[in-house]
């Protein structure tokens, strides 16, 4: 399990944030969540049983977390998006940054409403600069389903400029129970952030719980 990338979820103690953490702890990831509490953090990564030989799910500070981790995952909220982004800017310098953010704005939240910049992940890596590597993922994917355990049954939209970062993120869908699929440029997450509010509103016609996305007519891995 050595060769196995540590991943920092920032936002670990929230709904998907956890989510993702259990999966990839369970697949045999080493894990850090990350918190504006420590404390809180700390408690959360005590809640999830590793498997597959993987340490213990640990703690940590936003910053602290970022830090440790090889790839960072952001899965904040869209108010607290710009604000973590400063927060974790020069321990994420070099690495692979996931954001899972979805610019969501309430109460309306099955309405679009992306923002002048285009999407969160485009916000991210103007803020975050050429240093870092923003891939765009995960944000269709729903959380209880993560945390229920058992087949998820979606497809998971992978975005980035940088074809070996986005592969990374593919195969980290993939151990989570999802299937990655390759996206393209960045510029594309505008899609992928735009389908959760079309998902949250068939969630609500429909009477359903975490409506997800096949990909149709792919065999194989994608773009290959």
């Amino acid at each position: 399990m050595q060769d196995r990338p540590t991943l920092a979820v920032i936002g670990g103690t929230g709904a998907l944030g956890s989510g993702l953490a259990m999966r990839w702890a369970a697949a045999g990831y080493p894990v850090v969540l990350g918190s504006r509490s420590r404390e809180k953090a700390e408690a959360a990564a005590r809640a999830i049983k590793p498997g597959n030989g993987a340490p213990p799910v640990r703690g940590d500070s936003n910053e602290g977390a970022a830090r440790a981790g090889d790839i960072v995952v952001i899965a904040v909220p869209f108010s607290s998006h710009e604000s973590i982004l400063g927060e974790i800017k020069t321990a994420v310098a070099g690495k692979i940054v996931v954001d899972a953010v979805v610019p969501l704005v309430p109460p309306k939240v099955s309405l679009v409403q992306l923002p002048p910049q285009g999407s969160a992940a485009q916000m991210a890596q103007a803020r975050l600069g050429d240093s870092a590597r923003v891939v765009s993922a995960f944000h269709n994917v729903g959380a209880a389903k993560l945390r229920a355990g058992g087949a998820v049954d979606c497809d998971v939209l992978v975005f980035g400029n940088d074809r070996a970062a986005r592969d990374t993120v593919i195969a980290l869908a993939d151990a989570v129970g999802t299937r990655g699929i390759d996206g393209g440029a960045l510029a594309n997450s505008v899609a992928g952030e735009a389908l959760t509010s079309v998902l949250i509103g068939i969630n609500r016609r429909y009477k359903v719980d975490c409506a997800g996305i096949r990909i149709t007519g792919t065999f194989g891995s994608a773009g290959k």
